[in-house]
Order: C-alpha cells, then sequence, then structure tokens
C-alpha cells in the first residue's frame, strides 16, 4: 500500500476552513476581495461564491488554489492545511513545490516525484536526514515516508511476542532515540502483550484460547501506534 498518499482527490489537500475565514476577517477582507487578490496576484479566476464555499468546508481548493488563497491571506499555506499526513501535505505546508524540495535534500525530481506519488523510497541517509529537517518530520512521519515502517512493525511485533531484550539495538537503528527509552517501550509492550493473552484467558474462567488470540492480535494491529505513545511520539 502506498505510504504517502490518501485515497481520493490527490490534488485537494486537507484544509482549514475555519483558519481561512479567521485570517480574511482579520485583514478585514470579504470573500470579493480574497477572489480579487487571487486573480491579480495568479491570474486564478476564483468566484467570491467559490471563496464562501471554502470557508463553510462545502468544497476545498487544489493544490494551486491554496497556494493562490495563502498569497491572498498574506499567510503560509500551512495555516490553511488540516493536519498534515501525506509527504506532498507536509510538502505544501511549507510552501515548496516538489523541485525546490527535491534540490534541497539532494534527489532527481524523477525521483522525489514518484515518491510522493506513493513509492518505495530508495534514498540514503543524508537525504532522509535532510528530508526531515527541511520539512520539520516528526519521527514517525520519517520512518513511514522512508519505508521502514513494515521492518519496525516486524521487530515489535517479535519483541513484544518473543524477547524483547534482543530487539533493543535494531529498533535504536531504525528510531534514533536513547537507549533506555526504547528498552523502557519495549519491556512495556512485552509486559503488556502478555497480560492480554493471560487475563483474556481468564475471563470469567470461560476464556478460551481463541479468544487470548484475537485479543493478542488486536494488540500487535496497533503495535506501532502502541510504540510512539510509549516513546512519546504521535504516530
Amino acid at each position: 500500500m502506498p505510504v504517502n498518499t490518501h485515497a481520493g482527490d490527490q490534488r485537494r489537500p486537507p484544509f482549514n476552513a475555519e483558519s481561512a475565514r479567521r485570517l480574511r476577517e482579520a485583514l478585514g477582507m470579504t470573500p470579493a476581495h480574497v477572489a480579487y487578490g487571487i486573480a491579480a496576484a495568479y491570474g486564478l479566476r476564483i468566484s467570491p461564491a467559490t471563496v464562501a464555499s471554502w470557508e463553510l468546508g462545502e468544497t476545498s481548493p487544489t493544490e494551486t488554489e491554496l497556494t493562490a488563497l495563502a498569497g491572498a491571506l498574506w499567510c503560509a499555506p500551512g495555516e490553511l492545511l488540516g493536519a498534515p499526513g501525506t509527504l506532498r501535505e507536509y510538502r505544501l505546508a511549507t510552501g515548496l513545490a516538489p523541485d525546490d524540495l527535491a534540490r534541497r535534500i539532494g534527489m532527481d525530481q524523477s525521483s522525489y516525484d514518484a515518491l510522493e506519488a506513493g513509492g518505495v523510497w530508495r534514498g540514503n541517509d543524508r537525504q532522509a536526514a535532510a528530508l526531515a529537517e527541511v520539512l520539520d518530520l516528526p519521527l514517525p512521519a520519517l520512518v513511514r515516508f522512508t519505508g521502514q515502517e513494515s521492518h519496525l512493525t516486524e521487530m515489535l511485533t517479535s519483541a513484544a511476542t518473543t524477547r524483547w531484550q534482543g530487539y533493543v539495538r535494531p529498533v535504536q537503528k531504525v528510531v534514533p532515540l536513547p537507549k533506555q527509552q526504547i528498552q523502557d517501550a519495549l519491556e512495556d509492550l512485552f509486559a503488556e502483550y502478555h497480560d492480554i493473552m493471560a487475563a483474556s484467558l481468564n475471563w470469567g474462567n470461560g476464556g478460551s484460547s481463541v479468544e487470548s488470540g484475537r485479543a493478542g492480535r488486536a494488540f500487535l494491529d496497533r503495535i506501532v501506534a502502541e510504540f510512539w505513545e510509549r516513546v512519546g511520539l504521535s504516530g
């Protein structure tokens, strides 16, 4: 499954309608003023009704329209976005064009474009570090965008179900956090998984291996999110 895209219209980023309305009102502008500013500066013919529709959350601007709207409202594109989830959305929040970002991380644009479209990360560690710095990526997002989340999932699953001690260093290679922090998280995941398995077997003396397995699988299905929570990061 692509890790850098959402299903749906890829040309329409998540839009913060309330922020757009608040910024416009703070400038003393009407939707007609905004529409005029977009047309004058960017050559885009947007009606005042469309601007009002964006602010009501009935429709949302495309990437090009979002950039123009930010210009008309004298703000950064990121101020008009909802919480970014994809690589493209993090880029939009910075106001960078794809070619600008590719150049700043030392990657050819075709490779970057493929990545943003949901392709596989083929960059090196230096490029990953640059990507994180330029886009101000939280660690969970960096791990996801550089294609390491599936490997992390496998290691965390094994750590929770077998001997967690052997996975501290391997996990730390993917997640560069202090060793003690990772150790505490893995030990906690191991303890909680086995507590869940034991508890589900003892529910009202009517537990079964099927119930135990179901509860255990549910925990393992969210193992990465559980890990990020334990190290104090949002996944």
